[in-house]
């Protein structure tokens, strides 16, 4: 059998490639029944990402591990997966102040396949292998691949080159667990079924994809202490909004003035962590400071250490962060 024909075949048997039955008429719908199909169709989604949340916690300690050992956290995927694995890694640095070599996403075909498809680099199995050493992976690492069809040739060759490399491996795919074959650390496989348009995996896969990448990052900065209560609190003020956000999550988390929230945000050297813990502890930044680094790099600790009053709201116990 040819190599053609084995490609297919396996094609064929992908459920991410199967036709819906339930949108056999979409070419002759009305506009408004087209939407509403889309609609009720990704309404499973997040049922699917459900069923995962052990899978998916498992895959969140992996990385805060890693990240609290001095790894990374590397994405590789190719087209939609690819796109939506950078666009998450690169929300990382301005959303949790992380460095932005500490989540990274790489995409078959580099750069450019982020604004244009680029023709047979899903299939560079070799250029996977040089991608992940040019990323210098190392045991302290986790790499997670993303493919909603699990086959993808380049994000298979990277996960396999990772794990050569001895590091931790993760694998997110909408095709069922119990045809999933590769040796990986955590699958993460929510089934969401066919697509409303045959094989348009940027559809119900590509959401799916996106709310567990949303999961994996977020909760494990909630993890690394980058949060207090709900609020962000190691972002980076890179623009007015976040200079205004900076200060209401101040004068939320403590009670202060806005304008003693500026005066304190100005203090901190606009690192909202310290101003927080000077505003709840009255204390100067030097001590805030000091005191973070104590608690391990958490808001709630830090102010846990505080021996005397202050500026505080009495709204800084009963939540993790």
């Amino acid at each position: 059998m040819s190599q053609t024909r084995e490609l297919h075949d396996s094609l064929a048997m992908l459920l991410t490639e199967q036709r819906n039955p339930d949108s056999m008429d979409l070419d002759w719908l009305p506009t408004e029944a087209i939407l509403r199909l889309i609609s009720a169709q990704d309404k499973l989604v997040p049922l699917a990402v459900e069923r995962e949340i052990p899978y998916i916690a498992e895959a969140v300690e992996i990385i805060v591990h890693a990240l609290k050992n001095g790894g990374r956290l590397l994405y590789f995927g190719a087209g939609t997966s690819g796109r939506l694995g950078v666009v998450d890694a690169s929300e990382c640095p301005p959303t949790f102040g992380t460095d932005p070599g500490m989540v990274r996403g790489i995409i078959a075909g580099g750069q450019p396949a982020m604004f244009k498809s680029q023709e047979g680099a899903e299939d560079d199995v070799e250029q996977a292998r040089l991608d992940v050493e040019s990323q210098a992976v190392t045991p302290r690492d986790v790499v997670c691949g993303i493919a909603a069809s699990r086959r993808t040739p380049f994000v298979v060759s990277a996960v396999n080159r990772a794990r050569e490399l001895g590091a931790k491996t993760i694998y997110i795919t909408t095709n069922p667990r119990s045809e999933f074959d590769l040796e990986v650390d955590v699958a993460i496989c929510p089934e969401v079924g066919a697509e409303v348009l045959m094989g348009s995996t940027r559809m119900k896969s590509g959401t799916a994809q996106k709310l567990v990448l949303n999961m994996l990052t977020t909760t494990a900065m909630v993890k690394l202490g980058k949060v207090y209560e709900n609020m962000m609190v190691d972002l980076q003020l890179t623009n007015r909004k976040l200079v205004e956000r900076a200060k209401r999550i101040i004068v939320l988390a403590t009670g202060v003035s806005y304008e003693r929230a500026s005066e304190i945000l100005e203090q901190s050297g606009g690192h909202v962590k310290t101003g927080i813990v000077m505003a709840a502890s009255g204390i100067p930044p030097e001590e805030a400071r000091k005191r973070i680094t104590e608690a391990g790099g958490t808001v709630r600790g830090a102010i846990a250490l505080n021996a005397g009053g202050g500026e505080r709201s009495g709204k800084t116990t009963g939540k993790s962060g």
